[in-house]
């Protein structure tokens, strides 16, 4: 089942946290402005996080919202 399937039947927030928070990691690179992602740098770095879980974090925020 994918995430369309998911959407699809109705799958709650935490099947769908579930499902988007499994699976193996893979590298990803995007090109962002300098000043965002030195902002989004410390932003993370006051919540106590990485810039990488900040971006897995809204990514999963964005993909579960109104479900």
């Amino acid at each position: 089942m994918g995430y369309t399937d998911m959407l699809r039947d109705g799958a709650s927030p935490t099947e769908m946290r579930e499902y988007l928070v499994g699976g193996e990691n893979t590298a990803v690179t995007i090109r962002i402005p300098r000043n965002l992602r030195d902002s989004a740098k410390k932003a993370a770095e006051l919540r106590g996080t990485s810039f990488s879980a900040l971006i897995r974090e809204c990514l999963i925020e964005e993909l579960t919202k109104g479900r």
